[in-house]
Order: C-alpha cells, then sequence, then structure tokens
C-alpha cells in the first residue's frame, strides 16, 4: 500500500450542511430598504424547507472541500470498461465557450448564424468520411437516442418498401441499451447468442433471419472487446431477407478512421460524440448521438438538414420522407462544438489514437492474463474482460476486487458486465493515459490478487480509506436520501 496514487480528498471529514449550522447566521448581506414592507397574500406564503442557518463562508468552504472529493480523469485514471472515460483536451471546452458559439440563439435567422451552420455542416462530412457512411444527422441527443432514431430509420424504410416487419435481431454481445430502443419502436427483440471465441456466428444469424426481421442490431467492437470478424458475412445474410444492419458505434474509439463501416455492410451507426470525440463522458450530462447512413437511407434523416447554396448555409425542412424532428432545434450544439475542435486538432492523429487505444488494452491484458482469468484469450480491442474465477477459491468476488482498487487509489473498472460473462471485470485505458499510469493500474490489480490468496479479508472489506465505504447501491438507488 506503499506509493499509492489517487486524490487523497476521498479520506476527508466533512459535516452535512445541518451539523454545521447555527440559528442566526445568514449568507447574504442586503442594503436597508427604503420602502414600507407589504405583506404577502396568504396564498404565497407558507413553511419554508428545514435548511440550516449558515454564513457565506460556511456554504464556500463546505462546498469548496465537497468539490475535491470528486473522482474524474482530471483527478485519475477511469478505466471504466463500455464507457470511454479519456482525458479530453481543455481547448476544445474553451471553443465551445466563445461567446459567438455558445451564446447563440437557436432562433437566429440563418444570415446571422452562418458560423453554426457552418459547423453543423462540416461536422456532418467529417464523421461521414470517419466511418465511411454516406450521411450524418446530428440531432439525437446521446447513444441510445440515436439507437430510437435508427429505429426509427427501419421502420420508415420498411414502410416505404410497403413493409411491417415486427422483430429485430440483437446479440447477447450489444449493449443493454439496444432491446429497449428496438421495443420503443413496437420492434421484438430477438436475442442471438455469440458463437465461439465471443463473436457472431453467420450460420445462427442465418437461422433466425426471416422476412418478418426488419435487421440486426450489433455493437462492434462488441462489448467483449472484441472486433466482429463475420460481420460482413452477417450484413450479407440480412441484405439477403430484406432486412438493414444496425451498429451501435459506442465503441467507435477502437477503430476511429480505421474502419469503413459502409464497407462493412452497415446501413445505420451511431456515434457517442460524448465518449469519442471529446466531451467528458457521465455525471448525466449532455451529449451528443448522430447517426450515419447509407445514401438509400439518407432521405428519411430527421429535419431539418443543414444544406449549403451559392456558398451560404439554409436550414430545410422540405424532405417529405423523413421521419421527423426528434429533437429540440438541432441537436446539443455545444457538443459538437466540441466533437470539431477535436476533430480538427487530431487531424489524422485520429487513426493513432485509436491505435494507442487498442494497444494499451491489449498490454493490460497481456499483463494480467494468468492473475485473473480471460475468458477470451485473443487479441481485443479497446478494452478487455476478465473474471473473477482465479479468486471466487478464496471467496472473493469482483466486487471485492473493484472496492480494494479504491484503496489503491483507481476508480474501479465497470463490472458484472457484459452479462454473457459471469463476474466480469472490464477494463478500458484508453489511449490517454501513458504507460507509467496504466503500469500501476496493472500493480495494484496483481497486489489486490496475491492479496485475495494471503489475506482475503483485505478484499472483503474494503475500501477502507474514503469515509464513505461499503454503500448500499441498491437503496441508495431506490430510496435516496436527499436531506439532512
Amino acid at each position: 500500500m506503499n506509493n499509492t496514487v489517487g486524490t487523497t480528498g476521498l479520506v476527508l471529514n466533512e459535516p452535512l450542511l445541518w451539523e454545521m449550522g447555527k440559528k442566526g447566521r445568514i449568507g447574504f448581506s442586503l442594503p436597508r430598504s427604503d420602502v414600507d414592507p407589504a405583506p404577502l397574500d396568504d396564498g404565497l406564503t407558507g413553511t419554508g424547507p428545514d435548511f440550516p442557518d449558515l454564513s457565506e463562508v460556511d456554504i464556500v468552504r463546505h462546498y469548496t472541500r465537497l468539490s475535491s472529493w470528486n473522482f474524474g480523469v482530471d483527478s485519475g485514471m477511469y478505466p471504466l470498461g463500455s464507457c470511454t472515460m479519456k482525458y479530453n483536451p481543455k481547448t476544445n471546452e474553451k471553443q465551445a465557450s466563445l461567446p459567438g458559439l455558445a451564446q447563440a440563439h437557436p432562433l437566429l435567422p440563418p444570415q446571422l448564424a452562418q458560423g453554426a451552420l457552418k459547423i453543423m455542416f462540416d461536422l456532418e462530412r467529417y464523421l461521414a468520411e470517419i466511418t465511411g457512411m454516406s450521411a450524418v444527422t446530428l440531432q439525437p441527443a446521446a447513444g441510445a437516442h440515436g439507437e430510437l432514431t435508427g429505429m426509427l430509420l427501419f421502420y420508415t424504410f420498411h414502410k416505404s418498401n410497403n413493409q411491417q416487419r415486427s422483430k429485430i435481431l440483437i446479440p447477447d454481445t450489444a449493449h443493454g441499451t439496444n432491446p429497449a430502443s428496438a421495443a420503443l419502436c413496437g420492434f421484438t427483440s430477438v436475442p442471438v447468442k455469440s458463437g465461439a471465441g465471443g463473436i457472431l456466428s453467420p450460420e445462427t444469424v442465418a437461422g433466425l433471419m426471416d422476412e418478418d426481421t426488419a435487421g440486426i442490431m450489433i455493437t462492434n467492437p462488441n462489448t467483449l472487446g472484441l472486433f466482429e470478424d463475420n460481420i460482413r458475412q452477417v450484413a450479407d445474410i440480412v441484405h439477403a431477407k430484406g432486412g438493414l444492419v444496425y451498429a451501435d458505434g459506442a465503441n467507435m474509439n477502437a477503430v476511429m478512421g480505421i474502419v469503413n463501416m459502409a464497407d462493412l455492410g452497415v446501413d445505420i451507426l451511431h456515434l457517442n460524440l460524448h465518449k469519442t470525440f471529446s466531451t467528458p463522458h457521465g455525471g448525466g450530462g449532455p451529449g451528443s448521438g448522430p447517426v450515419c447512413v447509407t445514401r438509400e437511407l439518407e432521405p428519411f434523416l430527421p429535419v431539418p438538414r443543414v444544406v449549403m447554396e451559392n456558398e451560404r448555409y439554409r436550414l430545410t425542412y422540405n424532405r417529405p420522407e423523413s421521419i421527423g424532428k426528434i429533437h429540440a432545434f438541432y441537436g446539443n450544439f455545444g457538443i459538437q462544438i466540441r466533437a470539431y475542435a477535436y476533430i480538427l486538432s487530431m487531424g489524422a492523429d485520429l487513426k493513432r489514437a485509436s491505435q494507442f487505444a487498442v494497444l494499451s488494452a491489449n498490454y493490460i491484458k497481456e499483463r494480467l492474463k494468468g492473475v485473473y482469468h480471460l475468458p477470451y484469450d485473443k487479441p481485443c480491442m479497446h478494452e478487455c474482460v476478465f473474471t473473477d474465477q482465479n479468486q471466487r477459491k478464496h471467496k472473493v468476488s469482483t466486487l471485492d476486487i473493484a472496492k480494494r482498487l479504491i484503496d489503491y487509489g483507481f476508480h474501479p473498472p465497470t463490472i458484472y458486465f457484459p452479462l454473457v460473462v459471469q463476474g466480469a471485470l472490464m477494463i478500458e485505458p484508453t489511449e490517454t493515459e501513458p504507460k507509467e499510469n496504466i503500469d500501476r493500474l496493472v500493480d495494484a490489480l496483481i497486489a489486490i490478487a496475491a492479496e485475495a490468496e494471503e489475506r482475503p479479508e483485505l478484499l472483503t472489506e474494503a475500501p477502507v480509506k474514503p469515509k464513505v465505504r461499503r454503500l448500499d447501491e441498491t437503496a441508495a438507488a431506490r430510496k435516496p436520501c436527499l436531506s439532512g
């Protein structure tokens, strides 16, 4: 436990505001009123909330201390598998806060919003080039919203061919939001069991695909961190039955500018700009889930579309086959600016970012292989999945390993996902962590594995350093206590 990394803020003690309050303290001062008081209508008065009496300094110092407790990519490594938590250059935040962009009103007439429209127009073209697709909409607010848009495109495409299909194939290695998105559009999800090696078997898909199936939703790379090697064969099988291929691009950080999705047979693809193209991920903040499509599906994209005529940009709603609007105005513009700045600043190095992300994950896989059970011993993409199989004989679980990692100063990886792996421990290092940090994480996990053999109680009682140790996570989610 010597020379651990991470923040020390997690061990600070801080009372609740209700414990700090003293009767009579106030946090503001106003000039003496020079008008007579007037009684309020009874309907406007009542018993106020039970807030404590606090001074300004009490409040400022309390929240300043609390802010240092946050763990994020600015304070330490965040190897959260399945959710790319990479460090994003702060210059992209600066570009998004430029007054001409941040304060641009969405109801500005096009002639006064040429800069904003150009960013959207160019960003669509950049994303199309990076993915190999033909056209892009920036409207979806996040990944799952992009999935919903994709399913609406499925429905509308088949309707345009006078077909009403009711089923969607969804592999067990897809993201968990896929079935929900399909269900929202009235489709029935048909689970597809992954084949040997954790990837899709064309034979399995062929056995399930029929003329009542609208298509398939594939996460590629999949949630095991593996590339779907058979995707071209799978796409041919689906297309032969008149179906479409949807690709969940949430794991695009492994293949940016490297894989041409259209060449793989993908018809619709969503991206998570907040995972792959700058913008810190997590915390429920605004995201952006653009949807990329083939030329055949472009007429169905949401309105409005940004078009350029005579070197000027404008919005057009004259799209009779469109699925309509799926977001207020034009999407989360601030996130689009960050992605635009990220792509311009990275240029051709976008590919290198993906290459480094894959290299980092494979380095971790090789160093931890044997220490932790590796269910799929093959080259991975941007993340690798282990299990707690080697530690179960010591009555140590994946949860115990993750909790112990907090004592070593690291945010835990994703655990118990993907569901197809029992006791999964999923690590995504990203391309932004230097080798020294990756080695510290690996060394900590090796030390924890040794502790599991020699002193398993260290893990089952972990974490011991933070003020709050093991939470009742179910009760915290279902019965949150937000007051003192």
